[in-house]
């Protein structure tokens, strides 16, 4: 179906689905109580111009509430996937290999800082040093990441460390490169946008913000993402290194996201899925996702499953990175 109908079939079982009496949405409020539906809705691209609706589910069971009542023609245009629960991907233990890109590298201190290297709050594990944006007038560049990463999930305070490597590195005070400058908190009752901080570097540390495997990135952000199924992408990050994946959804809505307190929904965001298995994992969080027909950057990684990528393991998804940029009130580096 052409996006425009895809964009009116979505906003039609949303509101189907804020309209569920509780219980009858097997997954609502199964994690945390919060009353999430345990659904997200979003576009996958099927030919040029051509998408169906994106249907991401808790539990298999939930299909039939939302579905129910469509013809089958519209069925024939539904993505309809399973991905289980939906985390943030902070750090499991250190892994080791030499390659320059290679996790046992990035996990390392690492001066100059680069992209994809560990990095991370002092009461976080550890996420992934995404690149460098720079906010209007402010000398010098700021690290960019995520919210879970530089500030332990809105628990942080403007100012607080900044450590590279991260804790589970084996970072400590003494590894400190930077301070927490700005970061969106996440919303309690609507839905978030982006899961998104930065930092500002310590005097004397110096940064390599073109150092990605391949090159630079282009100077300029991607404000809108085409509707095409062979939409290759690429990231580097501290767990699995230098990654190539595909966009499968995108303005996927109602992403449910189980931080540590609580769960947070998302809207308006990308999902990627592995070439071969998984795009990413728990440690990847942060990092830049960027097109590799152009070298664009289109994304922020925040969070995945371990389910549902139609090549194996799970989906990752992904911030717009024009939004982040917007609402964090920093810009891209133009060289």
């Amino acid at each position: 179906m052409l996006p425009d109908s895809a964009r009116a079939l979505k906003a039609e079982l949303s509101q189907r689905l804020a309209e569920v009496p509780p219980g009858a949405v097997v997954a609502r409020g199964s994690v945390d109580g919060s009353g999430w539906s345990g659904v997200a809705l979003g576009l996958a691209p099927v030919a040029p111009g051509q998408v169906h609706l994106a249907v991401r589910l808790l539990a298999r069971a939930d299909a039939e509430v939302v579905l129910r009542g469509l013809g089958a023609a519209a069925l024939a245009e539904v993505d309809v996937r399973v991905i289980g629960p939906v985390r943030p991907l902070t750090a499991p233990p250190p892994t080791g290999d030499d390659d320059r890109w290679s996790p046992a590298r990035l996990q390392q201190r690492s001066r100059p800082l680069r992209p994809g290297i560990s990095i991370g709050h002092p009461d976080v594990t550890a996420g992934t040093l995404g690149g460098f944006v720079r906010a209007p007038g402010r000398p010098g560049l700021l690290a960019l990441s995520n919210d879970h990463v530089l500030a332990a999930s809105d628990a942080a305070q403007v100012g607080d460390a900044v450590l590279q490597p991260g804790r589970a590195d084996r970072g400590t005070p003494a590894d400190r490169v930077g301070t927490l400058t700005a970061f969106q908190p996440f919303s309690p009752t609507g839905a978030s946008l982006v899961d998104a901080a930065v930092a500002a570097l310590d005097d004397g540390v110096q940064a390599d913000p073109g150092d990605y495997p391949g090159g630079p990135l282009a100077p300029r952000v991607s404000d809108a993402l085409d509707v095409d199924p062979d939409e290759l992408v690429e990231r580097v990050g501290r767990t699995t290194g230098h990654t190539r994946g595909r966009i499968s959804a995108v303005e996927v809505d109602g992403v449910g996201v189980q931080y540590e307190t609580a769960v947070f929904t998302f809207d308006d965001q990308v999902e990627i899925e592995g070439l071969t298995g998984g795009f990413s994992d728990g440690g990847d969080s942060g990092s830049v996702i960027w097109r590799s027909r152009d070298r664009v950057p289109v994304g922020l990684l925040f969070a995945g499953s371990s389910t549902g990528g139609s090549a194996g393991g799970g989906v990752t998804f992904a911030n717009p990175l024009a939004t982040v940029l917007s609402t964090l009130g920093v810009a891209w580096p133009e060289s």
